[in-house]
């Protein structure tokens, strides 16, 4: 029995190069995006944990009138990527403090809010833009 020419055919270098090609561009494109995409998730970390350091600060408050007597900052959030802190606390302010892990992908990143409800973008990586009234959660200033 003898093969037929076609029979035995495999793939040109020409071919194998498109689809290598094909497969950087996709690359090229999905990789940012997913990094992108990870990095806000993780900022939704550090809004949701300051969000409950300030309930739980005005509920203290409710409780014994000034904000300094408030033993939230005792216990904050656990979070992998983020400390909380407060970073004043005195009988009618406080700020609570939401700092990236050194060393960690979200390093540059620093978030803050007060008893005014005035949330502050205090720090970001470059290629973001920060803001003095609300928490940036994409590049480009989207809060």
């Amino acid at each position: 029995m003898t093969l037929d020419k076609n029979q035995c055919r495999g793939f040109t270098l020409i071919e194998v190069m498109v689809v290598v090609a094909i497969i950087a561009i996709l690359s090229a494109i999905a990789i940012p995006s997913y990094t992108d995409y990870v990095t806000r998730a993780r900022i939704m970390e550090a809004i949701s944990g300051l969000a409950s350091m300030q309930s739980r600060m005005e509920q203290c408050y409710q409780d014994a009138h000034k904000y300094s007597d408030c033993a939230v900052c005792a216990a904050p959030p656990i979070s992998k990527y983020f400390t909380f802190t407060c970073e004043e606390a005195t009988a009618d302010t406080f700020v609570v403090k939401a700092v990236g892990t050194q060393g960690g992908t979200m390093k540059d990143f620093e978030y803050t809010v007060n008893e005014h409800d005035e949330k502050k973008t205090d720090s970001v990586p470059s290629g973001w833009t920060d803001s003095s009234t609300c928490w940036i959660t994409k590049k480009g200033g989207v809060c």
